[in-house]
């Protein structure tokens, strides 16, 4: 026909390219546990406390030196007093307010058997009471 040449044969299909989490199977766990590690760590770091890193240290000191010396030490705890700041007294508007919620929400809960139905209806009788009252008792 055109003198014999044929055309080459077209190039075989690739095979079809392995998904992200396939190629990545053994460094993506490794990498989820790094950063967890690191979340966990860093989460624990944040609960301690220079002061009680100092404690810590002092106790560890005093107890090197008491087995050094070996001399019977009392101990004796003093306790800090605890300062709790007594905060600001609601308005009584705002506890109303804050009353009428809490009642609109008891009355959206659905009761599941009757006993917890008794139990709402007492607690939103407490409720109406409180806001229909002329003073809201404190705390």
């Amino acid at each position: 026909m055109d003198g014999g040449s044929v055309p080459p044969p077209p190039p075989p299909p690739q095979p079809p390219k392995e998904s992200f989490a396939r190629r990545s199977k053994y460094v993506l766990p490794i990498l989820l546990t790094a950063v967890g590690g690191y979340l966990f760590l860093r989460a624990t770091k944040k609960d301690i406390h220079p002061a009680r890193e100092e404690i810590a240290a002092d106790s560890g000191a005093a107890s090197a030196a008491s087995v050094t010396t070996e001399k019977p030490v009392s101990s004796a705890v003093v306790a800090e007093p605890v300062v709790i700041k007594a905060r600001e007294p609601i308005p009584e508007m705002q506890q109303r307010e804050l009353f009428k919620w809490i009642l609109e929400e008891k009355r959206k809960v659905k009761p599941i058997n009757a006993e917890e139905k008794k139990k709402i209806d007492g607690e939103k009788a407490i409720l109406k009471h409180f806001i229909g009252s002329k003073t809201i008792p404190t705390l």
